[in-house]
């Protein structure tokens, strides 16, 4: 079987509880505007072929019907982590703590190689920045 190349971008969308909110969150921690900010979904282009979308549990909730779980029953848990290689992680760690974002674990040499800290959005969405270690 041959390798998937077919994918152009590749786009997360976090399930949030305030879109609003969640938007101005964002806003800070990337220091730049949504790219699309329209009822039900933002998104932020972060590079060339990945965006980050943000879309209301109960816009979702229509969507998944009465397959899985309401997107409300798990506010405030863990359900995914952005990990984004940045240039400078202190600067990221002092403009994420700037933003409000909840300090997971501060910048710490990890075992496999990179250098990470650790945040989590007002969803209980993990953010963690990270370098390599040279």
């Amino acid at each position: 079987m041959g390798q998937m190349k077919h994918i152009k971008i590749i786009e997360t969308i976090l399930y949030v509880n305030n879109q609003e909110a969640s938007k101005e969150f964002y806003q800070k921690i990337f220091r730049k505007n949504p790219d699309l900010h329209v009822p039900g979904m933002t998104e932020f282009n972060l590079s060339e072929n990945c965006k980050l979308g943000l879309m209301p549990n109960k816009g979702i909730a229509k969507i998944l019907s009465d397959k899985t779980p309401h997107p409300d029953e798990g506010n405030g848990i863990p359900r995914c982590e952005l990990y984004l290689y940045v240039e400078d992680i202190k600067l990221e760690y002092d403009n994420a703590i700037k933003s409000g974002a909840k300090l997971i674990s501060p910048i710490i040499d990890r075992d496999w190689g990179d250098k990470v800290c650790y945040f989590s959005d007002p969803d209980g969405h993990i953010i963690a920045f990270a370098q390599k270690i040279r």
